[in-house]
């Protein structure tokens, strides 16, 4: 009779696994969406005084089409900016080796070739294209060539306008801290939610303050020079453009602003560097004018391992100081509405990120990728049944072992 079953035991094991597979497949399943995979772009802020490279992640499925994009990295290209290259162009695209070989340590190989690449130059090479459009088109030539060279998907490289530049910086700092209704467009533009902060930049060349309004605003630009000279210190000349304030600016300069770049690494410096308050225009006034009657042996003694930028720092903080207060309008109730801020989120305050979110919502979603899942009760039942089929033929198989030994020890 045991042989019998035995010899059975082989189609009944195969029966009891049809029956198993029978019964998963006529379990009932639902679609479970996959985490989504990463996508990545690279944005080279080319300003007057330097390069700067931002990579930026976002899932690859974007929420309503829109990409929740962070900073992944970034890198500062050794030099100056790439104008300064206006005699020597194939320089400038060489400057941007170090720094493009961390882009592709950064961004995994199989995304290299679908990560967007865009060099975006300010006023640098606004200002060179005034005055230098050969010099200017051969600067631009120069690391169009060397960024083709990549695998990367490089989209081209433009200098921006002063318009653009502000609107970028204003659309990074609202989007940083959430001040949109949804991480949708309107046209070409975000669509806000009341509340939104205006933003306060500055770079080597150009300064611009972007807000929110209802009605229409005159825009005036004039290119001013400034000339400081401290104690110890060579002459700083620049050129800046200025847009001109208004009624509608007086109005807005009571509202919440958030100021970024050299704004914020000026005052910051003031602040930590220096350890002096710098609260109220009175206290930045005094600030900047300690940092000037400073002799450069002391001001070394102080801020030990800042040598790079240190001389520029006189000159920077009465130029702030006095954007600030001549400039733009402040007086000591408006200022306390004034935050200065390098980063939220992890991720810079800049133009750069408003650069990328504009560029990402032209670049089609990713369809979720989805997996077939069931309910947790069935899949307890499949379990069960499996497992008793497994102990079954454990026991038939130790049944059919002990029977075997049977006759050797009779």
């Amino acid at each position: 009779m045991a042989g019998k079953v035995l010899s059975l035991l082989p189609p009944l094991l195969l029966a009891a696994a049809g029956l198993a597979g029978l019964l998963l497949l006529c379990v009932p399943t639902r679609d479970v969406r996959e985490p989504p995979a990463l996508k990545y772009g690279i944005v080279l802020d080319a300003g007057s005084s330097h390069t700067s490279m931002f990579v930026y992640k976002w899932p690859a499925d974007k929420e309503n089409d829109t990409g929740i994009v962070g900073q992944h990295s970034s890198c500062d290209v050794p030099g100056g900016g790439i104008s300064s290259y206006a005699d020597n162009p194939p320089g400038a695209g060489q400057s941007l080796v170090e720094c493009l070989e961390q882009a592709l340590r950064d961004v995994p190989k199989d995304r290299h070739a679908g990560t967007p690449l865009y060099l975006g130059a300010t006023a640098g090479m606004r200002l060179l294209n005034l005055t230098n459009p050969e010099a200017s088109a051969s600067v631009l030539a120069a690391v169009t060539r060397m960024l083709t060279q990549y695998p990367f998907d490089f989209r081209g490289a433009h200098i921006l306008s002063g318009q653009d530049e502000g609107v970028f910086g204003w659309v990074t700092a609202n989007y940083l801290l959430e001040n949109f209704i949804k991480y949708g467009w309107v046209g070409r533009w975000f669509r806000p939610r009341k509340g939104t902060l205006g933003a306060m930049d500055l770079g080597g060349a150009s300064t611009q303050i972007t807000f929110e309004t209802t009605g229409p605003v005159e825009d005036r630009a004039n290119e001013v020079q400034l000339r400081l000279y401290g104690q110890n210190y060579q002459v700083y000349t620049h050129s800046f453009l200025c847009y001109g304030r208004d009624q509608v600016l007086q109005r807005l300069l009571a509202s919440a602003l958030q100021a970024f770049s050299a704004f914020f690494y000026t005052v910051n410096f003031l602040r930590t560097s220096m350890g002096l308050p710098v609260a109220t225009l009175q206290q930045l006034e005094a600030a900047s004018v300690n940092v000037c009657n400073q002799t450069w042996a002391q001001l070394q003694a102080r801020v030990p391992g800042q040598r790079a930028h240190l001389a520029d720092y006189c000159a920077g903080a009465m130029f702030v100081q006095q954007l600030l207060s001549r400039g733009y309008g402040f007086d000591e109730r408006t200022f306390g509405g004034v935050t200065f801020q390098k980063k939220a989120a992890d991720t810079a305050v800049g133009w750069a990120l408003g650069y990328m979110l504009n560029l990402t919502n032209l670049i089609p979603a990713d369809p979720p990728g989805l997996r077939k899942g069931t309910d947790f009760s069935s899949w307890v039942v499949l379990l069960l049944i499996f497992a008793s089929a497994l102990l079954a033929s454990l026991v038939l198989l130790l049944r059919q072992v002990h029977s075997a030994k049977l006759p050797s020890t009779i």
